[in-house]
């Protein structure tokens, strides 16, 4: 039986195709695509996982069933900490104690990002240094579920980024600094 499921896992992975050029109009495979593959090949502890992959992790920690998920999920959590952190500073507020795990390139790319004068720009920093989390963190065995799993964050990633808009952006960031701002009278 395991060996099964191994070779429907080889035939899947073998089939998605690689994710290298997000600046390319069209993704070569979309994130439908990738969930239906998963349905036809993975049991389905792995299938509850896919189903439940996510840019945002949960607030507070919550084991996936995948150390490769969590190791991703506690990096992400404390950026989006670290991120939170560093705006709040910057407004001169109070903000919550960075978790035992923020690593010092974490706080660094948060400052960096928030640094910056373009929110575009931020994201597209804050995408790339994203990317580069994940490779770190993927599997070296290009077969394993995990592997599967790193491939899934890795679409929405570049998904995500298919999204922006240079001008819905600016209206955007304008009209929620504004908020911000208001809030803070």
């Amino acid at each position: 039986m395991a060996s099964l499921f191994q070779s429907s896992q080889y035939y899947l992975v073998s089939q998605l195709p690689a994710i290298e050029n997000v600046d390319s109009k069209q993704l070569p495979i979309t994130e439908k695509y990738y969930r239906d593959l998963c349905e036809r090949f993975l049991d389905e502890k792995s299938l509850a996982i896919v189903r439940n992959l996510s840019l945002e992790p949960p607030k507070k920690e919550v084991k996936t069933g995948s150390a490769f998920l969590d190791a991703w999920n506690d990096r992400e959590r404390c950026l989006r900490m670290a991120l939170a952190q560093v705006r709040a500073l910057k407004m001169k507020k109070d903000s919550d104690t960075l978790p035992g795990g923020c690593t010092a390139d974490i706080l660094q790319a948060a400052r960096t990002a928030v640094g910056m004068e373009s929110p575009l720009a931020a994201e597209e920093f804050l995408n790339k240094y994203r990317m580069e989390t994940l490779r770190s963190l993927a599997p070296l065995d290009t077969f394993s579920v995990d592997a599967v799993f790193a491939y899934g964050i890795s679409l929405m990633l570049a998904q995500r980024m298919k999204k922006f808009d240079v001008e819905t952006g600016k209206v955007s960031y304008h009209k929620i600094y504004d908020e911000i701002l208001e809030d803070a009278k």
